[in-house]
């Protein structure tokens, strides 16, 4: 007995079911990954600025402040003199 033409439909509705269902799981790993990664370079940057742990908390809220985390070095007269030139 031949397939019916609702089983066909059926049995395609099936395979792409199964095929988003992979892709779902293949998307859910990769932006794991890619979470994973963004931590990874943070981790890194924040290593690369020589903070101790107990100072991390206070710099990271200056930040979010809108603080400036380098030392604020006046102009010298003499560079004003000479910008005026």
């Amino acid at each position: 007995m031949a397939i019916s033409k609702s089983a066909k439909i059926m049995a395609e509705i099936d395979k792409v079911k199964a095929k988003i269902s992979d892709q779902q799981a293949r998307l859910k790993e990769l932006e794991q990954k890619h979470k994973e990664a963004e931590n990874e370079e943070i981790v890194d940057i924040v290593r690369g600025m020589s903070i101790s742990l107990e100072e991390l908390p206070l710099v990271l809220q200056r930040m979010k402040a809108g603080e400036t985390l380098g030392q604020n070095v006046p102009k010298s007269a003499g560079t004003e003199k000479e910008d005026a030139e």
